[in-house]
């Protein structure tokens, strides 16, 4: 084989393969000779057909897969022989005009990984801020336990209902005009007035109904309503009140550990503390990753791929889209992105960057992920799936560097990061969680690489820089990104029913390591019961385990 290189420049490379034709009709005859005893007609023999028969029958095939066996083993000894690191798959194009029998000239492109300059980590310093768990964050949330398990009790007649209790309702929606609406009529919808579950001024105009009593209430949808004909729109709707209960006393006792599944109240707050731990120390370890990325970007800029800042960017972008098509007006989200796409390209250029950086450092460094490690992976990502699904899905991700490697990324990133702490000069400092959550949240210290923004004369809103910081924070592989820490253990819950997707909690949804609950009352899909669907749940379908990619296949 001749190899000609034609393109040295920055991190571009270019080649011309030449394959003699005797090589490739060389493997075409051994192949023949392979499958010719194999071969079956009538009237002959079996192993017995002649080899001009066989390959007229099967030439055409068997020189194919030569070609293609012959250019993937020269695009191997290319990289061998020059040395080459690709940072994607070489693109390869077969010459125009090729006829078999003739030499084949190839054209190789490719990028390559750049020569990482060695990081200098004696110099490393990081502020380590540290959140107790104080006993009184872990009594707020035993409360918030007890005050989600408490009882309900039946009130005298004529009893008027106030902010706190619990009325049970049916309804009928209609518009301005008296038509009744889609999905606006329930029974049995049981609501805490005060709880904020319904759209704004509902539940105002409950307060003061009689078990018994009907009356009418007048409310506006907001602008953000799921059921965009409701959306903005003024409706009434006619109540039947079927009952008003008063709460009972939240007592924070062995009965509320039991009945969330719990031997003792001790066992409850040792979980409710563990849980708080591990919430902090999550957030401590994540200010500390972004101030030591940051470190990392200010004292290294190199050269990197474009196809690999390009890739980044587009998976970047893709989920800004898709967050910008939840947005109550996804065309002016649409607007503010391209606005700041150069600073999305930036982000994307940094974390290519440091993630070349990071696998230096931990290659240097004897970082590696083991075998049992891996496995672990393999099975959490495999939950997903369901079947034959699920074993494609193993199979596909062992058969295919590409796919394991991905799986790898944010594993291996995290242990390096441990190593880089390690050596690091850490100091300690207590704070408060506020003070903390507002030091991620803040624009100090957010490096694009080799850009830094202008705090004085151009600062975006807060939630575009927490985009920007969610797009920023994880420069290997975001999307594959397992969560840090081990699984959340939680109170046994009793199973909720199935929410529509207009009955998300207005608030966000429950709190992590929510006590049981009982079943709630399934109800209709344009109730007046929520004003945000950030809250719900979304179940989704079991994927179907990625296609095994092909071959690369040769152009003209």
């Amino acid at each position: 084989m001749q190899t000609v290189e034609t393109l040295n420049e920055g991190l571009k490379r270019a080649y011309t393969l030449t394959i003699p034709a005797a090589e490739i009709e060389s493997r075409v005859d051994a192949e023949l000779k392979r499958v010719a005893p194999q071969v079956r007609m009538p009237g002959f023999r079996p192993g017995k057909v002649p080899a001009n028969i066989v390959r007229k029958m099967h030439g055409p095939a068997l020189m194919q897969e030569a070609l293609n066996t012959s250019i993937q083993e020269g695009i191997q000894s290319l990289i061998a022989e020059q040395q080459l690191r690709p940072a994607i798959q070489p693109s390869v194009a077969l010459g125009q005009g090729y006829e078999p029998g003739k030499d084949a000239e190839l054209t190789v492109e490719l990028e390559v990984l750049p020569q990482v300059p060695a990081p200098a980590l004696d110099d490393l310093k990081l502020e380590k801020l540290v959140v107790p768990a104080a006993d009184e964050v872990i009594d707020e949330q035993l409360q918030k336990f007890a005050d989600q398990t408490k009882s309900w009790n039946d009130t005298d007649e004529g009893y008027a209902a106030q902010t706190g209790d619990l009325v049970t309702m049916d309804f009928v929606g209609k518009t301005m005009d008296g038509v009744a609406f889609d999905g606006g009529t329930g029974t049995d919808m049981a609501v805490e007035l005060g709880s904020g579950r319904l759209i704004p001024g509902f539940e105002d105009q409950v307060v003061g109904a009689k078990a018994g009593e009907e009356r009418q209430i007048t409310v506006t949808f907001p602008e953000e309503y799921q059921a965009k004909e409701l959306a903005g729109q003024d409706a009434t709707f006619d109540l039947t009140i079927k009952s008003v209960k008063t709460a009972g006393e939240a007592k924070i006792d062995e009965d509320l550990a039991k009945n969330l599944g719990l031997e003792s109240l001790e066992q409850l707050r040792g979980l409710v503390r563990g849980q708080v731990e591990q919430e902090l120390n999550n957030l401590t370890r994540t200010h500390m990753k972004r101030k030591l990325l940051d470190q990392l970007a200010a004292g290294h800029d190199f050269e990197v791929p474009p196809s690999m800042v390009e890739a980044e960017f587009s998976q970047i972008w893709q989920q800004l889209e898709h967050e910008a098509t939840h947005e109550p007006d996804p065309k002016a989200a649409m607007e503010e992105m391209e606005k700041e796409r150069d600073d999305y390209r930036k982000i994307a250029e940094r974390r290519v960057r440091l993630g070349l950086l990071l696998s230096e450092i931990g290659q240097a460094n004897g970082v590696e992920v083991t075998q049992q490690e891996m496995n672990r992976l393999i099975g959490q990502a495999a939950q997903q799936y369901r079947g034959e699904d699920q074993t494609r899905f193993i199979q596909y991700v062992q058969q295919d560097p590409m796919a394991a490697a991905q799986l790898r990324a944010p594993l291996y990133e995290d242990k390096v990061v441990d190593f880089l702490f390690d050596k690091a000069d850490v100091t300690e400092r207590e704070t408060t969680r506020e003070e903390l959550e507002a030091a991620i949240e803040s624009e100090d210290g957010f490096a694009t690489g080799t850009h830094h923004h202008d705090h004085d004369n151009h600062k975006p809103k807060q939630k575009k820089a927490a985009a920007k910081k969610k797009a920023d924070d994880a420069p290997v592989d975001e999307a594959a990104a397992p969560g840090e820490g081990e699984a959340e253990v939680k109170p046994a819950k009793k199973p909720a029913a199935k929410k529509k997707a207009a009955e998300a909690p207005a608030e966000g949804g429950e709190e992590a390591a929510a006590p049981a609950k009982k079943p709630a009352a399934k109800k209709a899909a344009a109730k007046p019961a929520a004003t945000d669907e950030a809250g719900a749940a979304e179940a989704k379908p079991a994927k179907k385990a990625p296609a095994k990619k092909a071959a690369p296949k040769t152009e003209g």
